[in-house]
């Protein structure tokens, strides 16, 4: 998060974390007597099944290819964890972070119970609930598994040393986002994320999930691409072979399962992808309508970014619904399960320098993000206003909005930047902007729509609350306006944006020198 950037005031994030831990897993709701989810879920009728068995819904497929209106399934609300576990009593993890439908899906898990049973939800456009559950395991023996390993100690890189404890076949499922829901026999849960990608995105809406982003902040083990043992002594490449912090998806419920819920409400086609599918298929968005950058998005590859160029030069319209893109350059190794980032320590990374690992932005061979999303990451903490200063655009039909119209807290914890040089696309429309201090130093913060010559719009909402406020369960004051509004401009953006090249019908208004916005940083680095 924030104190991944270049301009940080530290002090937030541990806090940030456990706030984020609390409200997304459900665990505010009040304990169940131990072991009472095991009983059978009333949203469908789906019995246990084997280990390696599969239970789909023809009415989950049927709503995503457009037969059955969003809604028409009936969801639940049981994916959530009431009884959370927090210290190892069980957690797991998947030894793909995505694949195709009909392609298994290994699961290890440790647990300290006797047995344990899975089961697996797909989140969606569902009523009575954000998830439809697609498949349950039968009760499996349960066992601990190996502690943590030190796979690379040049590179302190942590690995989980485990047996695979169960095959779970997705032959019919869906592509979209799921996440697997551990119950161990003793009342504790844990999720696993996971995600059924797209065979392709030919007109369709590609939404994209930043598994490497949540890979570099694990610290599971004791390493991530921030922490480690003792001062400097973080990891620089991490591995996707352990489980995610306890209980197993934070990162995904506030950054990625907020937009799955909201692309699938509007009733437009989509393809599912993780961005390390985009990285390893150099097809993945031919043909697309639209990309989607679903939340917190930090760290990409040449190969990501190369991809999403691409598909705007093609006319693909750019969404991105967070802040802090694409700041770290990072690579991958070991088929896509290792994440190496050097980030402030650039200079010991040993790659031939066209594969070196660091800041974008850097000095050398400098490609800073804005050049695509628009804008720049600027700083961490934030709580400030989103301040509408051009109500008539497009993208605010049916909100009512009005200029000066400040949405309380809605910036934050991490916002954007515009500045005025020459990697800035043009035309550029500021949509809200809003002054603060950030470590003592003015500065501000922006949401914008740019368009390109290839027919392709381009929205950057610039702070990482959007997705947060379309959970519904924002930590931070967001008002119900807020979210009202949020919901609203998401859906008439991504409908829009499913049309195909938006320039034509709404082209940008460029107006970024009504705004002093200076063209130097003026905030403190790290």
């Amino acid at each position: 998060m924030g104190h991944a950037g270049a301009r940080v005031v530290p002090g937030t994030g541990v806090v940030l974390g456990v706030v984020l831990v609390s409200l997304l897993t459900g665990a505010c709701s009040g304990p169940r007597r131990p072991g009472s989810d095991d009983a059978g879920d009333t949203e469908h009728s789906v019995s246990s099944a084997p280990a390696t068995g599969r239970r789909v819904s023809p009415a989950v497929n049927a709503a995503v290819h457009g037969a059955v209106p969003p809604g028409a399934v009936h969801g639940t609300q049981r994916w959530r964890l009431s009884r959370p576990a927090r210290d190892h009593q069980i957690e797991g993890y998947a030894t793909t972070s995505s694949g195709l439908p009909g392609e298994p899906v290994a699961l290890r898990v440790s647990t300290s119970a006797p047995s344990y049973r899975v089961r697996a939800y797909r989140f969606g456009a569902y009523a009575g609930g954000d998830a439809h559950r697609t498949w349950v395991s039968s009760r499996l023996p349960g066992g601990t598994q190996p502690a943590a390993r030190l796979a690379d100690a040049g590179r302190r890189t942590v690995v989980a040393p485990w047996r695979t404890s169960l095959f779970v076949d997705t032959d019919g499922w869906t592509p979209g986002l799921y996440v697997f829901k551990l119950v161990a026999s003793t009342g504790w849960q844990a999720h696993v994320p996971y995600v059924v990608s797209s065979p392709s995105a030919v007109g369709r809406t590609a939404v994209v999930f930043p598994v490497a982003t949540w890979q570099a902040y694990n610290d599971w083990g004791g390493y991530s691409l921030y922490k480690g043992a003792g001062v400097d002594r973080h990891g620089w490449a991490v591995s996707f072979d352990r489980p995610y912090p306890a209980p197993g998806a934070t990162e995904m419920l506030f950054g990625a399962m907020p937009v799955a819920v909201a692309a699938e409400r509007t009733g437009v086609p989509l393809a599912y992808y993780t961005d390390i599918d985009l990285d390893r298929r150099p097809d993945a968005l031919v043909g697309a309508t639209a990309y989607v950058s679903s939340g917190h998005d930090e760290y990409w590859t040449a190969g990501m970014r190369a991809r999403v160029s691409a598909a705007r030069a093609a006319g693909t319209n750019l969404a991105f619904l967070g802040a802090n893109t694409m700041y770290w350059r990072i690579r991958l190794e070991d088929a896509g399960r290792v994440v190496v980032g050097y980030r402030h320590d650039a200079a010991q990374d040993p790659a031939p320098r066209a594969e070196r690992t660091g800041q974008w932005r850097d000095a050398e061979d400098a490609a800073p993000e804005n050049e695509l999303t628009g804008m720049e990451y600027e700083c961490f903490p934030v709580d400030a206003p989103f301040r509408v200063v051009s109500p008539h655009w497009w993208g605010f039909a049916g909100t009512g909005t009005r200029a000066g119209e400040e949405l309380a807290h809605l910036v934050g914890v991490e916002a954007d930047r515009v500045y005025p040089v020459a990697s800035t696309p043009r035309p550029l429309e500021i949509l809200a902007h809003v002054t603060y201090s950030c470590g003592g130093v003015g500065t501000s913060a922006e949401s914008t729509y740019y368009t390109t010559p290839s027919g392709a719009g381009v929205f950057d909402a610039g702070t990482l609350r959007w997705t947060c406020a379309r959970a519904d369960r924002c930590p931070s004051g967001v008002t119900l306006r807020a979210v009202r509004f949020v919901n609203q401009v998401t859906s008439t953006v991504l409908r829009e944006f499913a049309q195909g090249p938006v320039a034509g019908r709404h082209p940008a208004r460029d107006n970024v020198a009504r705004f002093n916005l200076p063209a130097q940083n003026q905030v403190p680095a790290s």
